[in-house]
């Protein structure tokens, strides 16, 4: 690939100098707003990325397997370039706070695991916090005072975050695996009922009259916020 074509050069300069605090202004941008986990994520990528050495132009040379779809996975997506657009980030509903960033050409590897005492350890450290956090996140409730000074304290925290040693934060593994094979290319059909294209692969019906899922009243995979789902149309 051309150089010109390398759009992700900006990110491995600030790989490269270590500046958490410049990646961590782009992961704002991507996620919406700042939080310890955007954070977390943010340096769990720098280091898994400076730890292969290895850029990414989102053709998949490194793969991110991510277990969970919370804020930290966006600092992770921002990190190492590997998007579901690009079919570089793999989703493993485990519900645990981890990711495996893996160099394709070899499978060398790191995954890096975030502590099971961190949110307690982290409040210790914030204890005006935790009490704003369960009542404007969890409990989705406050005043607009409270979530204009939670919003305040939650980014700071994020910053202050950077600094405190990775190995208080993560278990980290060096490993070897075996990463699936690229991404396939394949042909796309007209659903023969609402005329829409989609991926040959995800047609139901006959080849002659393929259809979409929603058409053919077939079952599909979504996911939200609670995670993977089955969604049956047949039954609704």
């Amino acid at each position: 690939m051309h150089e010109h074509a390398h759009g992700r050069r900006a990110i491995e300069a600030l790989i490269r100098s270590a500046d958490l605090g410049g990646l961590l202004r782009l992961a704002e941008n991507f996620h919406g707003h700042l939080c310890p986990f955007v954070s977390l994520g943010v340096k769990a990528g720098q280091y898994a990325m400076a730890a292969l050495d290895r850029p990414n132009t989102g053709m998949e040379e490194i793969v991110a397997i991510v277990e969970c779809n919370n804020c930290f996975t966006d600092g992770i997506q921002v990190v190492t370039g590997c998007t579901f657009g690009n079919n570089a980030l793999i989703f493993r509903d485990l519900g645990k706070t981890a990711v495996t960033v893996a160099r394709r050409e070899d499978g060398q590897a790191v995954r890096l695991l975030v502590r099971p005492d961190y949110r307690e350890k982290m409040f210790q450290r914030y204890p005006t916090a935790e009490p704003l956090f369960q009542k404007i996140v969890v409990e989705r409730q406050g005043t607009p005072e409270e979530w204009h000074r939670f919003e305040h304290m939650w980014e700071a925290i994020a910053r202050r975050e950077l600094k405190t040693p990775l190995e208080e934060q993560f278990i980290i593994q060096s490993l070897q695996i075996e990463l699936p094979e690229y991404a396939r290319i394949v042909d796309s059909v007209l659903c023969s009922h609402c005329g829409e294209q989609l991926m040959a692969t995800r047609a139901v019906g006959s080849p002659q009259q393929p259809l979409c899922r929603t058409c053919g009243r077939a079952g599909y995979y979504m996911l939200t916020g609670q995670g993977i789902s089955l969604i049956n149309e047949s039954e609704s």
